[in-house]
């Protein structure tokens, strides 16, 4: 399980190093192999390969003349880059998925269960900020969080 944000830099070549912390599970559960593909929020996902080729099977079972299922598809799938974790626990960043979420110096890599997100790390902050003011103006009014205790 993937939990927490961490602040990291991404070299010149467009690498980043993961985390400690998740190297030896990244390790385990696909032997290095992560996808990396782009959100609809401009950060990128990064899934450890047996997450993603269930993402993508279910994807491709989708009726493609749906316009919004195509969309999807071209989105995630058209942008999917797949990588190897070196022996170091860096992974290579494709140019055109930096480009596309705007990452800098600065990134944040925050863990989203079986999955990562990573973020530049202002757009991050603007972004954490965006969902507390909007949290504050609809405070209980999502009733799936409703039964939810934190």
């Amino acid at each position: 399980m993937y939990r927490g944000a961490s602040q990291l830099n991404l070299d010149e070549k467009g690498r980043i190093s993961m985390p400690a912390r998740y190297r030896d599970e990244i390790l385990a559960s696909c032997g290095g192999r992560l996808v990396i593909t782009v959100d609809m929020s401009h950060c990128l996902m990064i899934y450890p390969f047996p997450q993603w080729e269930a993402i993508e099977a279910k994807l491709m079972a989708q009726p493609n003349m749906d316009p919004q299922v195509r969309r999807l598809q071209r989105l995630l799938i058209g942008h999917a880059n797949e990588v190897e974790m070196t022996a170091q626990g860096r992974i290579l960043i494709a140019p055109v998925l930096r480009e596309f979420a705007g990452l800098k110096k600065q990134v944040t890599l925050v863990g989203q269960g079986k999955k990562f997100e990573l973020w530049d790390t202002e757009r991050w902050r603007e972004q954490t900020e965006r969902w507390l003011e909007e949290e504050a103006e609809q405070q209980g009014s999502s009733e799936a969080l409703m039964s939810l205790s934190l």
